[in-house]
C-alpha cells in the first residue's frame, strides 16, 4: 500500500475530506445557535441531501475525464465557495439563505467528488490490494466525521466562525495543489457529438450496464437493503434507545455514540485483515451473526435488565451496536470493492454513481420507517429490535439462495 499516486490521494482526502467535515459542523452549529429552530435545521439538512441524485452526472464525468484534473478542480471550486463565504462574513452579510446556498453549492461538489474518487483507486492499486485500499478511504471519511465535532466545536468555541470557514476553505485549496502532483493513469475517449449530450448518453448507458450486469445489481440491491435496515439503526434507533428509554447521561451518550463512530473507523482499517476471509457465496454468514447481535440488544432493553442495573444493560447494548456497525462497515466496502473488480474502467466512475445515489436514497426512507416503529412500540422498543433482527435473517436468506452458485466475487 506504499503506492506513492494512492499516498497522495490519500493525504489528499484527509485534507479535503476533513475541511468539508469542518465546515458542515461549523454550519450546523451556527444556524442552531441564530435561530433555536431545529425544525429549519433539519430542514437545510435535508435540502443539502438532494445533490446525491446528480451522482449519475459525477460517475459520467468520472468516465469521461481525466480523474486526476477532476478532483484537482472540484476543490479548487470547493475552495472558492468557501471563500467567497468567509468574504461574506467578513462584512457581515451571514443569512440562512446564503448558507443554504453554500451548503447545496458544496453538496453538489461533494457528490460529483465522490465518484471521481472511488473510480481511481482500483487504478492506482493491485487488485489483490483493492478491499484494504477502499478500508483506507473509506477509514478516512469515517474518522473525518468523528475528529470534526471534537476539532470544530474546539475551533468554533475559541476562535468563532469565521475562522472556521477560513480553515476549512485552505483545506480545500491545499487539497488541489496535493492533488496536481498526483498521476491516474488516463485514455481520452472520442466523442461523436456536443459535450452535454454526450454525457447525458453516457449517463443512460451506465445505468443500462447495471441492469444488464446481473450481478452488480445483485451487490447494488444488497447495498441499498443494508442502508435501508441497518444504517438507521444507528442513525434514529440507537440515539432513541440510549437517550429516551434508558434515560442515558450526555455524557453516556457520547460515550456510546462515539464508540459506534469508531467501530465504523475500526471495521474500515481493519479491510486488509478480512479481505482473504470473505467470500461472496458466505456473506449470509455475516448478517446472520448481525442478527444474533440484535438479540443480546433487545435483552437488554427487557424491564427486568433495566430494573437489575443500569451499566449492564448500557455496555450489553452498546457491545452488540458495535458489532454490528463493524459487520455493516466490513459487508458495504466488499461489496463495494467486488463491483469494482468486476466493471470495466470505461464504466466504473458510472455504475459507482449509481449504486451511491440508489444506497443513500433509500437511507432517509428507513429512518422514516425507523421512527415509526420506535413510537409505534414506544414502551416496548425491544420489539423493533428484534424485527430488525428477524429481517437480517430473511435478508441472509435471500443472499445465500441468490449467491449460493458465487465464488471468488463472480457469479457463475
Amino acid at each position: 500500500m506504499a503506492n506513492k499516486n494512492f499516498v497522495i490521494m490519500v493525504i489528499g482526502q484527509i485534507i479535503s475530506v476533513l475541511g468539508a467535515a469542518l465546515l458542515r459542523f461549523a454550519l450546523s452549529l451556527y444556524v442552531l445557535d441564530e435561530t433555536g429552530r431545529a425544525d429549519l435545521f433539519a430542514l437545510l439538512l435535508a435540502i443539502s441531501s438532494v445533490p446525491v441524485l446528480l451522482a449519475p452526472f459525477g460517475g459520467a464525468l468520472a468516465d469521461r475525464f481525466n480523474r486526476r484534473n477532476l478532483m484537482v478542480v472540484f476543490d479548487f471550486l470547493s475552495s472558492i465557495v468557501v471563500f467567497t463565504f468567509y468574504t461574506a462574513l467578513l462584512i457581515n452579510h451571514s443569512s440562512i439563505f446564503l448558507i443554504t446556498i453554500v451548503m447545496i453549492l458544496l453538496a453538489i461538489l461533494s457528490t460529483l467528488y465522490a465518484p471521481t474518487v472511488l473510480a481511481s483507486i482500483p487504478l492506482l492499486v493491485e487488485e489483490k490490494k483493492l478491499e484494504q485500499a477502499n478500508g483506507i478511504v473509506n477509514g478516512i471519511q469515517a474518522l473525518s466525521n468523528t475528529a470534526a465535532p471534537i476539532l470544530g466545536g474546539i475551533v468554533y468555541g475559541i476562535l468563532g466562525l469565521k475562522i472556521l470557514v477560513l480553515v476549512s476553505g485552505i483545506f480545500f485549496l491545499l487539497s488541489a495543489v496535493l492533488e496536481l502532483f498526483l498521476y491516474i493513469p488516463f485514455v481520452q475517449r472520442q466523442q461523436s457529438r456536443h459535450m452535454l449530450p454526450t454525457l447525458i448518453n453516457d449517463m443512460k448507458e451506465g445505468f443500462h450496464y447495471v441492469v444488464k450486469q446481473s450481478f452488480i445489481l445483485q451487490c447494488m440491491v444488497f447495498a441499498a437493503l443494508l442502508n435501508l435496515f441497518l444504517t438507521p439503526l444507528f442513525i434514529v434507533g440507537i440515539p432513541i434507545v440510549l437517550r429516551m428509554t434508558m434515560q442515558s447521561s450526555e455524557t453516556l451518550y457520547g460515550v456510546g455514540m462515539g464508540l459506534i463512530d469508531f467501530a465504523t473507523i475500526l471495521g474500515a482499517l481493519s479491510m486488509g485483515i478480512f479481505a482473504k476471509k470473505l467470500a461472496i457465496h458466505k456473506l449470509y454468514y455475516w448478517l446472520l451473526v448481525a442478527a444474533i447481535c440484535t438479540i443480546p440488544m433487545g435483552l437488554s432493553l427487557q424491564p427486568l435488565m433495566l430494573e437489575s442495573g443500569f451499566y449492564s444493560s448500557y455496555v450489553l447494548l452498546v457491545v452488540s451496536a458495535l458489532c454490528i456497525a463493524i459487520i455493516l462497515t466490513i459487508l458495504s466496502i466488499y461489496v463495494m470493492t467486488l463491483v469494482q473488480k468486476e466493471t470495466p474502467n470505461i464504466y466504473l466512475g458510472k455504475v459507482m454513481a449509481i449504486i451511491m445515489m440508489v444506497s443513500q436514497c433509500v437511507a432517509p426512507i428507513g429512518q422514516i420507517l425507523y421512527g415509526l416503529l420506535f413510537a409505534k412500540f414506544n414502551d416496548t422498543v425491544s420489539i423493533p429490535i428484534l424485527i430488525i433482527g428477524l429481517l437480517l435473517v430473511l435478508l441472509a436468506i435471500a443472499m445465500k439462495k441468490i449467491w449460493r452458485y458465487a465464488e471468488g466475487g463472480l457469479v457463475k
